[in-house]
């Protein structure tokens, strides 16, 4: 076949040779265009729907470069910018161009623009004060902690900052302080007593504070209730209502952070306050006589501690003296045993009447104890005569 077409192009003129080489192209599977009925025509032109690739051994058709050398249209892009620039105000021609708005409408259309703006920047910018921290959710969900001064985040509703102060000790009170409220706690001794108290606390950390826990405050009280009824019970109504009270208060704050902690709460128990213990109003009466006698059995014990100390005291002394005397004595015995005789005599006949006769015979005598006593009876008698005759 080759010698054929060799030989063909030998003998061939020139527009003999495009007829040629224009039936190769219309053959299938020809690299100069495609067969029949599949866009060529006998000018390598097409079928009118799609043209194929130009064959290069074929002259183009005048015509053909008339049609493309006639001006496009515009482009889709072109097209929506034109159709947006008449949406605010600008006009258009053509059909499907923009519609020429009054003033009004393109005020309206620029203020709600300015609006959007503000919206964003207001609502991207959090400051966060001093002693407080921003608690930011994206979508709900919990993204991170912002710290005091300027901070930014994504505008609402993708992001949200909820403030939450971090510094300040908040107070909660329990069973209050007005003896008309009731607080019942049961002790150790099965007794019942009406308990006021106060719970300082803050939060520590604000992502725990407000996620993990619904209700905070209410949590928080249901905590110290349990707290302190746990550790009242280990005490008898004397100790609650008297000098225990501040174990019972330093026990409670414990048991409080030890649960809260365990509940990851994001708060710190700062202090627990008894500011109320007392008896309930139906046993005042008997609470008053039980205490009127434990006052008084406190009292008599410490009497006699304080008597116990004396005799105590006295003793020591008196050991000390004997064995200042015991050294005397063994550097002068009889001067020493004759020196406490006299001191022994002494003091048995000190609170004695006595009456002193000389050898040989009774004599007359002065009674000076007697003359003494009178003298003392004497001013007692006449201050209650003169009181007789008022």
């Amino acid at each position: 076949m080759n010698d054929k077409i060799d030989g063909s192009m030998g003998r061939r003129s020139p527009r003999g040779l495009r007829q040629f080489f224009h039936q190769i192209s219309q053959m299938a599977n020809s690299p100069w265009g495609s067969g029949p009925g599949k866009g060529g025509d006998d000018d390598g032109k097409g079928d009118g729907k799609k043209p194929g690739p130009r064959n290069p051994w074929v002259t183009p058709d005048p015509a053909d470069q008339r049609r493309a050398q006639k001006p496009r249209g515009p482009s889709a892009l072109d097209e929506l910018l034109r159709k947006g620039r008449g949406g605010f105000g600008g006009g258009g021609s053509g059909g499907g161009g923009g519609v020429n708005l009054p003033e009004s409408a393109r005020l309206w259309k620029w203020g709600l623009l300015a609006a959007v703006i503000l919206w964003i920047g207001f609502s991207s910018v959090r400051i966060i004060g001093e002693g407080q921290a921003g608690v930011v959710t994206t979508l709900g969900s919990y993204s991170r902690t912002m710290g005091p001064g300027i901070n930014f985040k994504l505008p609402d509703p993708f992001e949200r900052a909820q403030i939450e102060d971090v510094q300040s000790i908040r107070e909660l009170k329990i069973g209050a302080t007005s003896n008309e409220s009731q607080n019942f706690v049961l002790t150790q001794d099965q007794n019942i007593i009406n308990l006021g108290y106060e719970v300082r606390w803050r939060v520590r950390d604000p992502h725990q504070y407000l996620f993990q826990i619904a209700d905070q405050e209410n949590t928080i009280r249901e905590v110290a209730e349990s707290a302190m009824r746990a550790t009242v019970a280990n005490y008898t109504l004397t100790d609650a209502i008297g000098p225990r009270r501040a174990s019972i208060e330093s026990e409670v704050r414990a048991r409080m952070q030890q649960l809260l902690d365990r509940y990851r709460a994001g708060v710190t128990i700062e202090a627990i306050q008894l500011q109320r213990a007392v008896q309930p109003e139906q046993v005042t009466d008997a609470f008053n006589k039980v205490t009127a006698a434990q006052q008084e059995r406190e009292s008599n014990i410490n009497d006699a501690e304080a008597y116990a100390n004396t005799v105590l005291e006295r003793a020591r002394g008196e050991a000390a003296a004997f064995d200042k005397i015991y050294e005397q004595y063994k550097l002068a015995p009889e001067v020493t045993k004759r020196r406490l005789y006299y001191e022994t005599m002494e003091q048995v006949l000190a609170p004695v009447d006595k009456v002193i006769v000389e050898s040989g015979g009774v004599t007359s005598y002065l009674p000076l104890p007697e003359l003494r006593r009178r003298a003392a009876e004497a001013p007692a008698t006449a201050a209650a005569t003169v009181e007789g005759g008022r």
